[in-house]
This record gives structure tokens, C-alpha cells and sequence, in this order.
């Protein structure tokens, strides 16, 4: 195999040999050198958001006369590009690196650097006339550069595509409800017969469970629209004009909607990740509940002929490579495994949060990449769910049939005759396998059209006096 032609860069550190055509240069590929540890990168997201963070601060250090016209104007149109998605490959850091982040930073000041280079008619990897640190980098740090764009990037991945996300599936969830209000059933406590309740009554829960799933995401926006940016190294915004932080964060509301606003308390915002951990938190909640639907889901749909069936699920795959005919619940499963990922992220998002040492955290790239997959896991997973199996469940009449079956429907009899003797009539039932009615009718002086009344399933889905 022929081998990579090289270019030869010189750091801080000395000399090192980059990939020729690379617009990364030798401190991301120290890194790259450095970190061999797993296959993760920060994706799309990410590298939009710190792109976004280097394009705004380029615009205002113009229009504070801290850059040249003609390097500002090129570090603009490089970071349009990178922001674009024309350069994600060049970010080749690894999650598993320096803790602030610094690499990361470091990646996107070389490659929006190296690009206006190569605009400039300049050569790669020579650092001028566009220097990565002096130019890119000027009024910033990674120090509050990552954190800010950790928030960015969550804050519009909630924005733009989870809660449209938990709206759909709530949208979904409703409509079954509605589907459903007439169908009467036996409802379960601990698994055990409970009294009758509504399909379309079990179905308004999960509903409610997205609504306030939807609550919990504009909480985590909230909290990590409140943005670094400003602090530079250690909080006090050495190195920095003092409007300099403000104005390119009215650059960044302009330029992505958001309501973002900078911090009150900088020493807060860098040592810390608790806006990152609360956040994660709201995710794991949300995690939780589409945990709760899905087996929820998969039980009500088990079966067909052995289970409790009383709906059915989309059949969308064939479900074993030996039994012919099977088909399995695979997109609430999926939903599943999704909320175990999420949860498991919470729980390393969790210690890294604790990892905020002074004035900086570092576990800030491996907090950012799980904050980010949660994000994306429960968007994706919510669609899926809506359209591939919310939207397609029918109910059975196995619901129906069985509901004046149910012991507990004896309930209905405790004003009437007291609890003890309702609990003796339900013994009795379920030793000769009679039903409640037929139990009672026995046992009691109630007539049949007492009885009728009484215990008629719909009624006890509602109070009644």
C-alpha cells in the first residue's frame, strides 16, 4: 500500500507531519496521534454549533476593529462552508481527549483557518496570512467555547427536532385515545385484574406522559439556552473586549432562533456542567416514560393466541429465522433498547458532572457526545414509534369479552352490600370459576336487573355516586 504523502507543520510543540491535503493541522493531529481510543467524533451538530460560535466571533471582531477586514471577511465565508458540512470528515478528534475540549477547539480553528488559507490563495498548513489562534481563536477559549457550544448544539437539536419529535408522538397517542374511548376493558394493577377502565382511558395516560415529556424538553432548552461564552480561561474574560461576548451572542440568537442569553455567573457556567446534567436528567425522564409505553405496548399485544391481545401491533418483519409466521413487537423493543442507551448516558453524563475541578470540568467532550445521542435517540426513536406502530394499532374484542370476567369488577358491589361480602362473593368466583354476576345472584337478594345495573363495565370507567 502506497504511503500518504505528508506535509511537514510546526506548533508550539515543534515540528509534525500532517497529511498533505488535510485542512486540519498539528495540534488536531497531535490529537488524532494521541487519542486512538474509539470511533466516536462529535457529528454534525456539534460542528455546526462551534462553527457558528467562530463565524460570529470573526463578524464582531470586525466591527470592534480587532481583525483585518480581508482575514475577517475569509473566516467568515470558511466557517459558512464548515458549518454547511462541507468539512465534517476534518474533525478527527476523537470523544475520548482532553477533557476541556481543547482539541476539538483546536480541530475547528485549523480547518476554518486551513480553509481561508486555501481561499486566500495561501498554502495549508502555514498558518498565515489566517492563524488559527491569533486570528480564528481571537477573544475565546476553549474554556468557554465548548461549553457553549455543548448548550448550542443541545439546545437546537431540542429545538428543531425533539420536541417536534414527542409532538407527533403525542398527536399519535391522542388519536388512538380517541380511537379507542369506546372499547371497555379490564384494567391491571401489579399485573393483576383491576377494574374495567377505557382502552382510550390507558391511552390518554400515555398521552399525558408525552405532554409532560414535551414539559420536561422546554425545561432542558431553557436551561441550556444561558451560554458560556465570555468567561475565556478561567471566568474573568481575560484576552477578551468587553462586548465581546454579548455581541456575538446576539449574533448567535439572530442566526439560530434560539432565545440565548450569557450567563450571569461565568465562574458557575466553566466549572461546572449542572445545566448539562439537568438536562440530561429531563432526557432520562423522558427516556423513561416512551419505556413504560413500549413494554406497555408489547404486553397489551402478546400473543396472538397465548397472550393478553387485546390489540394488535403493525406487523413489519418477519420475527424468527426458525418459526415460521412469527411476529415480533421489534419497534417498541427498539424504543426500549433506545431509553436504556439514554439512561446509561445519564448515568456517565452524571460523573462527569462531578469532574468540575475548580475552575473547569474535564469530562466536558464525552458530556457533550452523550447529551447530543440521547437528544437524537429519543427524536428518531419517537417518529418511529409514531409511524410504525402508533399509528397502526387496532384493537381486538379480547378486551371486551373478557372484562365482565374480571374479579375486581366485584368492586362495584362493595357500597351496596359492604366490602367484606363483595371479597367473599369475589372468592367464591374465583374458586368455581363462576363470573361476579353469577356469583352474586346466588348470594345476594340482588334481582337480575339490579345486578345489570350495577355491574355494567362501562359505569365503573367513570365516578358515579
Amino acid at each position: 500500500m502506497a504511503s500518504q504523502e505528508m506535509r511537514l507543520e510546526r506548533d508550539s510543540m515543534g515540528e509534525l507531519e500532517v497529511p498533505a491535503n488535510a485542512y486540519y493541522g498539528a495540534n488536531s493531529r497531535r490529537a488524532e496521534l494521541n487519542f486512538p481510543i474509539s470511533k466516536l467524533r462529535f457529528g454534525r451538530s456539534f460542528v455546526k454549533a462551534i462553527s457558528q460560535i467562530k463565524q460570529s466571533a470573526a463578524v464582531v471582531n470586525l466591527e470592534l476593529g480587532a481583525l483585518d477586514e480581508e482575514i475577517a471577511n475569509a473566516i467568515i465565508a470558511s466557517a459558512q462552508r464548515v458549518i454547511d458540512g462541507e468539512f465534517d470528515e476534518e474533525f478527527v478528534v476523537d470523544i475520548f481527549q482532553t477533557g476541556s475540549g481543547t482539541s476539538t477547539n483546536m480541530n475547528a480553528n485549523e480547518v476554518i483557518s486551513n480553509v481561508a488559507i486555501e481561499a486566500l490563495g495561501g498554502e495549508l498548513g502555514s498558518r498565515t496570512p489566517v492563524h488559527p489562534n491569533d486570528h480564528v481563536n481571537k477573544g475565546q477559549s476553549s474554556n468557554d467555547v465548548i461549553p457553549t457550544s455543548i448548550h448550542l448544539a443541545a439546545a437546537g437539536a431540542i429545538q428543531d427536532n425533539l420536541l417536534p419529535a414527542l409532538k407527533e408522538l403525542e398527536d399519535s397517542l391522542r388519536a388512538k385515545s380517541e380511537e379507542f374511548w369506546g372499547v371497555v376493558k379490564t384494567g391491571r394493577t401489579h399485573l393483576q385484574d383491576a377494574t374495567p377502565i377505557r382502552l382510550g382511558q390507558e391511552f390518554l395516560g400515555y398521552t399525558g406522559q408525552l405532554e409532560l415529556a414535551g414539559a420536561r424538553a422546554r425545561t432542558a432548552l431553557a436551561e441550556l439556552s444561558v451560554l458560556a461564552l465570555g468567561g475565556t480561561a478561567v471566568g474573568t474574560g481575560i484576552g477578551m473586549h468587553p462586548e465581546f461576548s454579548s455581541r456575538v451572542i446576539v449574533r448567535l440568537r439572530e442566526l439560530t432562533g434560539l432565545d440565548l442569553s450569557e450567563t450571569t455567573n461565568h465562574f458557575q457556567a466553566q466549572s461546572t456542567l449542572d445545566a448539562v446534567v439537568a438536562a440530561s436528567g429531563q432526557l432520562k425522564s423522558i427516556a423513561v416514560g416512551l419505556l413504560k409505553i413500549a413494554n406497555d405496548l408489547r404486553w397489551l399485544g402478546s400473543g396472538p393466541r397465548a397472550g393478553i391481545g387485546e390489540i394488535t401491533l403493525p406487523e413489519v418483519q418477519p420475527g424468527s429465522s426458525i418459526m415460521p409466521g412469527k411476529v415480533n413487537p421489534v419497534i417498541a423493543e427498539s424504543v426500549a433498547m433506545v431509553s436504556a442507551q439514554v439512561i446509561g448516558n445519564d448515568a456517565t453524563i452524571a460523573i462527569a458532572g462531578q469532574s468540575g475541578n475548580f475552575e473547569l470540568n474535564v469530562m466536558m467532550p464525552v458530556a457533550a457526545h452523550n447529551l447530543l445521542e440521547s437528544i437524537d435517540l429519543l427524536s428518531t426513536s419517537s417518529v418511529n414509534f409514531a409511524h410504525q406502530c402508533v399509528n397502526g394499532l387496532e384493537a381486538t374484542g379480547k378486551g371486551p369479552e373478557m372484562v365482565m370476567q374480571g374479579l375486581a369488577i366485584g368492586t362495584a358491589l362493595a357500597p351496596i352490600i359492604g366490602y367484606d361480602a363483595a371479597a367473599g362473593i369475589a372468592h367464591e368466583a374465583s374458586v368455581s370459576g363462576e363470573n361476579i354476576r353469577e356469583v352474586a345472584l346466588r348470594m345476594t337478594d340482588l334481582t337480575e336487573e339490579q345486578l345489570d345495573e350495577i355491574l355494567e363495565p362501562l359505569s365503573m370507567t367513570e365516578p358515579k355516586a
